[in-house]
C-alpha cells in the first residue's frame, strides 16, 4: 500500500485538518499520498488508477459517497469515522497514527460488501444509471401524499405498495434507512436484496429477503412529483408510468479491516444499544 486516497468531508474542518497530517505521516513514511475533497468527484476519478488504497475521513456517508463513485474500481477503502454513527468506518480519529504501518505493510483483511444497479426507464428509454451501495428508493416528493408503487418480482406481479415508498436494499443498507422503516437485519457478509416498503398503507406485505440474483421492478404510480433517491445522495424526479429495475451490481465495495472477523455483532450491539 503505497499510493493512498485521502477522502475528507468538506464541511467537517476537522476532516480536512486530520487528512492533511495523515498525508504528511504517510509521505515521511515514503508513500505516495494524495489529498483530495469526497465531493470532487473529478479529481477523485482521476487518480483511481493509481492508488492502491483510499481512506475517508468523515461519518458512514462519506465511506458511502465514495464506494458509489469509485464502483468498478474495487479499491480498497478504509473508513475513519468523524460522524455521528460510524456504522461502517473502521477507526476512530486516535486509533489512525498507531495503524499506519500496519496498512502500509499489507496487515489487514477485506471485507467484500454487494452493490447494486439501479436503472430508471421512461417511455422504453433508459434515461439514468446509478450503483448504490446501501439503498435504492422510489418514494413520495414534498407533497405528504402516498404514491402506488407497482412491484415486480422477476418479471412476476408482486404487489402494489399504497405507502410513502418502497426501499430496495443491500445488507449493507439494512441497518440504514431499511431498519428505521421496518426491515430486517441481514448480515454483511450475505448477498441479498432486501425489499421494504415505507409506511404501508392497508396491506399485508412486509418487508421481504430475496436472493441476490433477483431482478425488482418497480412501477410508479402518482398524481404528485415522486423521488428516486440512491443511497440518499442522488435525487432524481420521477414521472407517472415510471420504472426502476433493481439488481445486484457486477462491482463489490471492499472494506479494509484490521480486527477480527467477528466485528459485526460486536459493533451492531454497541451502536444500537
Amino acid at each position: 500500500m503505497k499510493r493512498i486516497g485521502l477522502l475528507y468531508h468538506p464541511k467537517i474542518a476537522a476532516s480536512r485538518q486530520l487528512a492533511e497530517e495523515t498525508e504528511a505521516q504517510l509521505r515521511e513514511r515514503g508513500s505516495d499520498a494524495w489529498c483530495c475533497s469526497s465531493w470532487d468527484e473529478p479529481y477523485v476519478l482521476s487518480h483511481l488508477d493509481r492508488s492502491d488504497l483510499l481512506i475517508t475521513f468523515g461519518g458512514d456517508g462519506t465511506l458511502v459517497r465514495t464506494a458509489r463513485i469509485t464502483a468498478g474500481h474495487e479499491l480498497p477503502i478504509l473508513g475513519v469515522n468523524l460522524g455521528r454513527l460510524g456504522f461502517l468506518a473502521e477507526l476512530q480519529p486516535w486509533e489512525l497514527d498507531g495503524q499506519l504501518e500496519l496498512l502500509i505493510e499489507g496487515q489487514y483483511w477485506l471485507e467484500e460488501r454487494m452493490m447494486l444497479h439501479a436503472e430508471l426507464q421512461r417511455e422504453e428509454q433508459t434515461v439514468g444509471s446509478y450503483e448504490a451501495l446501501n439503498d435504492v428508493v422510489v418514494s413520495r416528493g414534498c407533497m405528504a401524499r402516498v404514491i402506488r408503487v407497482n412491484t415486480y418480482v422477476e418479471g412476476q406481479y408482486l404487489a402494489t405498495y399504497t405507502a410513502d415508498g418502497v426501499i430496495v436494499a443491500t445488507p449493507t443498507g439494512s441497518t440504514a434507512y431499511a431498519l428505521a422503516a421496518g426491515g430486517p437485519i441481514v448480515d454483511p457478509r450475505l448477498s441479498n436484496i432486501l425489499l421494504t416498503p415505507i409506511a404501508p398503507h392497508l396491506t399485508v406485505a412486509r418487508a421481504l429477503v430475496l436472493p441476490g440474483e433477483t431482478h425488482v421492478q418497480l412501477e410508479v404510480k402518482a398524481e404528485y412529483e415522486a423521488v428516486l433517491t440512491v443511497d440518499g445522495q442522488v435525487d432524481v424526479t420521477l414521472e407517472d408510468g415510471d420504472r426502476v429495475t433493481v439488481e445486484a451490481s457486477q462491482h463489490s465495495c471492499r472494506f479494509v479491516r484490521l480486527g477480527d472477523r467477528s466485528y459485526f455483532y460486536r459493533t451492531l450491539l454497541g451502536r444500537l444499544k
